[in-house]
């Protein structure tokens, strides 16, 4: 049986695979889904992969690791110090080796859409910011979800400690893992073009695209878990 880690991304938690996850238990998978310290003002992206870790303590080799958006500086890092069989970036912010994700925003502008930053709020005394406008939060992250999941979405939202974003990635090279990037094509926060070059550039990945906004996995949680069910039998 084939483990599915699902990596949240920035402001999120476990809940945000909610959707997904009974999808795959369907198909006889085994999902592990955790909440990050990103409350933690003191916690980097190491401390990330090391809840990961734990989560799958008892787990074997047989383990997809999947990446949402800030998700994806994570799961190198878990690739690193464990066994998986495959990583999958899902509208994943792919690190660049020996720079931070604000070194990224600063050479890379056209990475994400700047309105992002109209929306949320801070940083606090913690360095953390929260989503203050749901608005712009529909706008940008939630465009093709329903009201009632887009409300309900935005109101479980965290708050995001920008410190873990100001480390440099604690690699010098990725892991070799085999690799997938999964790019939606109607993404408005993560520009799909960056998405897509870098999973070439940095990755060397196979890229599938779908439709749809930065949350898939609840806009369409059917086309991602037939997506990661596709990826795991394609790489048996």
């Amino acid at each position: 049986m084939t483990t599915f880690a699902l990596v949240h991304g920035a402001w999120l938690g476990a809940w945000s695979w909610e959707l997904v996850t009974p999808l795959l238990e369907r198909a006889c998978q085994r999902v592990v889904a955790m909440d990050l310290p990103c409350e933690d003002g003191s916690a980097s992206f190491d401390v990330y992969a090391d809840v990961v870790c734990a989560s799958l303590a008892g787990c074997d080799d047989d383990v997809v690791l999947v990446g949402h958006s800030l998700g994806g500086h994570t799961v190198p890092l878990v690739a690193e110090r464990r066994s998986v069989r495959h990583v999958v970036y899902l509208c994943g912010v792919v690190p660049s080796i020996g720079q931070s994700v604000l070194d990224q925003l600063r050479d890379e502008p056209s990475m994400l859409n700047p309105l992002w930053q109209q929306g949320v709020a801070g940083p606090d005394q913690q360095t953390r910011t929260v989503w203050v406008d749901a608005d712009i939060a529909r706008r940008v992250i939630y465009h093709d979800c329903d009201d009632r999941t887009a409300d309900a979405a935005f109101r479980r939202l965290r708050p995001q400690a920008l410190y873990p974003q100001r480390l440099p990635l604690s690699l010098t090279q990725f892991p070799a893992v085999p690799s997938t990037y999964v790019v939606c094509t109607q993404d408005r926060f993560l520009s799909p073009e960056w998405s897509k070059r870098v999973a070439h550039d940095r990755l060397d990945d196979e890229i599938i695209e779908l439709p749809g906004s930065h949350s898939p996995l609840l806009s369409r949680p059917q086309s991602v878990a037939e997506v990661l069910l596709r990826i795991a039998d394609s790489t048996l």
